[in-house]
């Protein structure tokens, strides 16, 4: 789908806990929660990971763990169930093998749902999907 500007449209992207993490504090990702309307699917793996960042994140901006446990809960994430994405983890194993492993579920999930990535960690660069730093999908959604 095209906008009126000629770009491509971004519906729906599967989200990195860099990213999430950014929004919680009120940096610039947490316009594509509140100024767009692009759903953001991710894994429990990376949930998992936000939740083990919380407190060293609120420590950092001297904020209370439970004020970003909360504005997590607030975010509208789709959390997604591995079996939603299990056929695509070899090859997802297989394209991020020299990079991060714990990036596999994700590179899966944005495989299985066909949408792009959204993070800032350039690993996802030549996997073969589409990948979106923060500013570049803020661009793209003129947002």
């Amino acid at each position: 789908m095209t906008s009126k500007s000629g770009r491509e449209t971004v519906e729906r992207v599967a989200a990195d806990s860099n990213v999430i993490l950014s929004a919680l504090v009120g940096k610039a990702a947490l316009r594509v929660f509140t100024r767009s309307s692009v759903e953001v699917f991710t894994t429990a793996r990376v949930l998992d990971e936000i939740r083990e960042y919380i407190p060293k994140m609120a420590s950092l901006y001297k904020l209370a763990p439970e004020v970003l446990e909360g504005q997590l809960r607030l975010l509208a994430i789709h959390e997604c169930a591995s079996e939603l994405f299990e056929k695509e983890l070899p090859e997802a194993s297989r394209r991020l093998a020299k990079l991060d492993p714990d990036d596999v579920d994700l590179l899966a999930l944005a495989r299985a749902l066909e949408v792009p990535v959204w993070s800032n960690d350039a690993d996802f660069r030549d996997t073969g999907v589409l990948w979106y730093t923060t500013a570049e999908l803020l661009n793209a959604l003129d947002v």
